[in-house]
């Protein structure tokens, strides 16, 4: 990232107001996606397409699904909202910020976060929550004036510790901060006003990173949350369904009070939204980047941030979603049901995976489309989803830097389908994972274990074609190789598309071997950090 760029990160940012013009052209724009989903819809179920029912089922189910996904998304940006004005924070609130320090944390990290919060306007005290036994922390804690608490053996991990804490403070308004993240000097500006309504819970603002340069896995990582912090979620907080993130997020104390304290678990932020929406709290999304932390650097770290969600969220969907769903209104219901099935994109990306292998081993497919027909029935889908996802790119809370296509999170995405799956697997099973907090620097100098399925499935795949040349080759009837090409060739390269995605993450892993060691808040200057004049 050049110089410029990366200075650019540190003025404040803000997603544009939404006009009423925009929310017309994204209801045409959404009915032209709605038309064009009827229209595959209409091509797709066909009787003659159907090759094999179970098959065909199980297909149809999962590629409608990832279809309805969509258009929850669409529908979601119809709602597309920002706060009107930013209130100004009543005078003599009392608040507290709370961050947490583990076993293996930077302590130079710390120091820039810690100074960064001593810089924040608004009176406030903040909190070391601490459990790494090191004397070293609460020392650098009372230099900056900042109150040290030990928390040494706690269960809940994060939880836990932010539990324990609002047991021994009494603050009126809790500020949960990452420890990666630094703050800007107005950030309890932007959220603290909107307390005046007694209804409101929690206000969240936007995550932003900054050491996204550093890696192919890094850009990737940062690429997957800036749809999320710009229209999405300014689209949930549109049907009062902003959901709280874990860090970035102000609390009312009653709030957590009324639900027992912060939820525990591996998605413990998620868990807190559902309880604090059921017990009938009002949040608030205000889309400003007052904050910038960090992303995984390196693929094994990213990989075991999102197995450690992935299991989290099915945990909820499983049992935390039934059990509060007669609380919730039926968008948050709506919306939670999407935000708990994401990560079934680990068991539908290896369906799709297996297709090709099942029809060259058993001739089995599940579906007879023309592969050229689906090309241009679904084109008018594609066409229309870009359209939407491109114009939605307006609301971005930094479109300087967030703006465009983004291919590295596409990659990223699918090179993590094992570990979705995993994560899927072990919420059946109620497996128990223990809570492992994101590395704050790259781990270098080895290839991550996350990456041999990927590996395997190129070895299978080389090994596979290689044997079906052979085979039609040396021992399929001519009659039989002109009949069946089409198939052949088109599972060839359907398999084929997997493959390169599967290389490219290959190659994501691999980078970890030449990372430099770096720690990116050293290159973060507090006194350059621009915000609004008053």
């Amino acid at each position: 990232m050049s110089g410029k760029k990366f200075r650019d990160l540190w003025k404040f940012s803000e997603a544009r107001d939404v006009r009423p013009l925009d929310h017309f052209v994204m209801l045409l724009l959404v009915s032209g996606g709605i038309a064009s989903t009827y229209y595959l819809g209409e091509w797709w179920f066909r009787k003659d397409h159907v090759a094999s029912l179970p098959l065909f089922v199980i297909l149809s189910t999962f590629f409608w699904y990832a279809v309805w996904r969509n258009f929850l998304i669409w529908i979601n940006y119809l709602r597309i909202s920002k706060p009107d004005h930013v209130p100004a924070p009543e005078k003599g609130l009392r608040v507290a910020v709370f961050t947490t320090s583990a076993p293996g944390e930077p302590l130079s990290m710390f120091e820039k976060t810690l100074s960064a919060l001593s810089r924040v306007t608004y009176p406030h005290k903040t909190y070391l929550l601490d459990s790494t036994k090191d004397p070293s922390f609460r020392a650098l804690a009372e230099q900056h004036g900042v109150v040290w608490l030990e928390l040494n053996d706690l269960p809940g991990a994060k939880a836990g510790k932010i539990n324990e804490a609002l047991n021994r403070t009494d603050e009126d308004f809790i500020l949960i901060l990452d420890p990666d993240h630094i703050v800007f000097p107005n950030f309890l500006d932007q959220t603290l006003g909107f307390f005046k309504d007694p209804d409101v819970g929690f206000v969240q603002v936007s995550q932003g990173y900054y050491n996204q340069y550093r890696s192919f896995v890094a850009a990737a990582a940062a690429e997957q949350t800036y749809n999320f912090y710009g229209p999405t979620q300014m689209g949930l907080y549109g049907y009062g369904t902003a959901v709280a993130i874990g860090a970035n997020c102000t609390f009312r104390r009653t709030a957590l009070e009324s639900i027992g304290g912060h939820a525990v678990g591996l998605a413990e932020d998620l868990l807190t939204s559902i309880r604090l929406h059921a017990k009938g709290w009002r949040s608030v999304y205000n889309p400003v980047i007052v904050s910038r932390g960090l992303v995984p650097e390196d693929f094994g770290s990213f990989c075991k941030q999102q197995l450690k969600w992935a299991r989290g969220v099915f945990e909820i969907l499983f049992t935390e979603l039934p059990a509060r769903l007669g609380r919730l209104t039926f968008w948050q219901k709506l919306s939670y049901l999407g935000i708990g099935t994401y990560y079934l994109t680990g068991a539908i990306t290896l369906f799709f995976i297996l297709v090709p292998f099942i029809y060259f081993f058993t001739g089995t497919m599940p579906a007879k489309m023309n592969f050229a027909e689906f090309i241009v029935n679904g084109s008018f889908l594609v066409i229309m989803a870009s359209l939407i996802y491109f114009y939605a790119q307006r609301f971005l809370c930094h479109p300087k830097t967030e703006r465009g296509f983004h291919w590295r999170s596409m990659i990223i995405k699918f090179s993590c389908w094992p570990v979705y799956f995993l994560g899927f697997v072990l919420g059946v099973l109620d497996y128990k994972l223990p809570y492992i907090p994101t590395a704050k620097k790259a781990v270098r100098g080895k290839i991550s274990p996350f990456s041999r399925p990927l590996i395997i499935y190129c070895v299978i795949f080389i090994i596979t074609v290689i044997i079906v040349i052979i085979n039609r080759r040396y021992f399929v009837p001519e009659s039989e190789l002109i009949f069946t090409a089409e198939k052949t060739w088109g599972m060839i390269g359907f398999s084929f598309l997997a493959f390169l995605l599967s290389i490219v993450g290959i190659m994501a892993a691999w980078e970890s071997l030449a990372l430099k060691e770096e720690e990116p808040w050293q290159n973060v200057a507090l006194d350059k950090i621009e915000i609004p004049k008053k």
